[in-house]
């Protein structure tokens, strides 16, 4: 009996505030438990990013940072995650009484035309927010910005901070199979057409400020 065929793996890939969540992630409960108005947090933080011409993800980062110490509320993962659980996902993303979600759907037709399915994440927003939402086991692998932590799991410093113009680099990640943001030996080596182990992607984002992630994946990079 013939084997049956390869599935050809497909990449699907999501920006996450305004594409799976509607608005930005930080506003529904952890603008307002530091004690700002929405407007005003963004405001603070376009000011602390030209201040220091800096870059504006780091900024809100560090302005996170300082607001929870001024609130007595330092940041942990455990509480972001918390926060990340009240983000208002867009209808049709989860199965429930009315029918599958779009994961379950989409996983169904990849079935279907032969195409094994991996979901993944890149956004400028937070991971540790992200792993607290319901759809995250959807996800082999989120590309966001986190924190760094100590030794009492209180959050110090920005670690990472993914922006317009970084998450293009995540592109050659999911391509390459490296699902991490420190490994940059095997991200800059050469690799065959044949060897690489994802063969199609497919991006979906809102964000006019992701055009040059969107005109790399017109020229299949």
């Amino acid at each position: 009996m013939a084997a049956s065929p390869k599935r050809l793996k497909t990449a699907l890939i999501y920006d996450f505030d305004g594409t799976l969540a509607r608005g930005n992630m930080q506003e529904v409960t952890f603008i307002p438990s530091i004690g700002m108005g929405i407007g005003d947090f963004w405001g603070a933080a376009d000011k602390l990013t030209r201040d220091a011409d800096g870059d504006n993800i780091l900024m809100y980062m560090q302005l996170m940072l300082k607001q929870a110490r001024d609130n007595n509320a330092p940041i942990t993962r455990k509480l972001l995650a918390e926060h990340g659980e009240d983000v208002k996902l867009f209808d049709g993303l989860k199965s429930d009484l009315t029918g599958k979600g779009w994961f379950d759907r989409i996983n169904a037709m990849g079935e279907k035309y032969g195409l094994e399915i991996e979901h993944y994440i890149i956004s400028a927003g937070l991971e540790e927010m992200i792993d607290g939402c319901p759809i995250r086991p959807e996800f082999r692998h989120v590309f966001a910005s986190k924190f760094v932590y100590d030794e009492h799991g209180v959050a110090i410093w920005p670690a990472v901070g993914v922006n317009y113009t970084t998450k293009t680099q995540y592109l050659f990640r999911i391509n390459k199979g490296v699902l991490n943001h420190w490994e940059h030996e095997k991200i800059n080596r050469f690799m065959a057409a044949d060897d690489l182990p994802r063969r199609r992607r497919h991006r979906r984002a809102d964000h006019e400020d992701d055009a040059h992630q969107g005109r790399l994946f017109d020229r299949g990079l």
